[in-house]
């Protein structure tokens, strides 16, 4: 395989986000929300406003630390609210890439709740044999992708990778599990990122793979919606149970509205599906 093409660095990068929701609560409820664009001491800057209200009353939250720079911001309602959240953020420059500690090379080459990678060793291997490093990578982008449909509102939030090789179809998050696990189940540590992806069509939050070959982590899109070298981190785990972009920790919510928008300031990178690219 020759040499793969590698765009110029964009230092100069601007990306601007945004995320609009209104979700009502049931009485006592607890509320996990991940929308902000995870912390990266690389960056030039980074300006952001959050507003969350309830009739046009400010909410009181807390932010917490996650891994790999995520921020959940964490809210409590002890009575039936409808809630509305506005999130902006602009981002100049490019993040430092990710680094890892052994304990975390050593959690993402498990077994988890949405990518079974022991229930899936016997394809990675029939299909992959002794591909490592880039070439593996590549191999399982190009196999996921030509395996899957991306058909809409066509999964359910209970499926895993094994039931989404089944199916023959997915979105973006179920697409990443399968190149997840089967990753995995050739030893190399894999986890999910939700991220904000300037270009997808539709707009929405997205999810990818990132995997670590060569002492880095780099992306995996099998869905090729979007050019990897402009998507921005919102979080990062072991799979969807930990990136999830809304949830409650006791009570219940209806989400009623979701608006996402990313775009960069200029010229969209241009995608080569055969580069390493890390999340920055």
């Amino acid at each position: 395989m020759g040499a793969a093409r590698r765009n110029p660095p964009r230092r100069s990068m601007e990306r601007n986000v945004a995320a609009s929701l209104v979700f009502k609560t049931a009485a006592n409820t607890k509320v996990a929300m991940a929308i902000a664009v995870a912390n990266n001491q690389g960056y030039d800057a980074v300006e952001e406003t959050l507003s969350i209200t309830i009739d046009g009353a400010d909410v009181p939250f807390s932010e917490l630390s996650d891994h790999h720079g995520g921020r959940f911001h964490y809210l409590e309602f002890t009575e039936p609210s409808e809630v509305s959240v506005d999130y902006r953020a602009t981002v100049h420059g490019l993040g430092e890439p990710d680094a890892s500690s052994p304990m975390e090379l050593i959690r993402y080459v498990r077994p988890s709740r949405y990518a079974e990678s022991d229930r899936l060793l016997p394809t990675s291997y029939a299909e992959f044999g002794s591909l490592q490093g880039a070439e593996l990578l590549h191999a399982v982008r190009n196999w996921v992708n030509g395996e899957l449909r991306y058909v809409s509102g066509s999964s359910r939030g209970t499926d895993g990778a094994v039931e989404t090789l089944l199916h023959r179809k997915g979105v973006c998050r179920d697409f990443a599990h399968l190149a997840i696990a089967l990753l995995r189940s050739k030893d190399v540590p894999a986890r999910l990122a939700a991220v904000y992806a300037p270009g997808l069509s539709p707009m929405d939050f997205h999810a990818v793979a990132e995997a670590y070959i060569n002492g880095a982590w780099h992306i995996i899109d099998p869905t090729g919606l979007a050019p990897r070298e402009s998507m921005l981190r919102i979080t990062a785990g072991r799979d969807s149970s930990d990136t999830a972009f809304l949830s409650t920790v006791g009570g219940s919510l209806t989400l009623k509205t979701l608006k996402v928008s990313a775009s960069v300031n200029g010229e969209l990178p241009v995608e080569d599906p055969r580069e390493l690219v890390s999340l920055r």
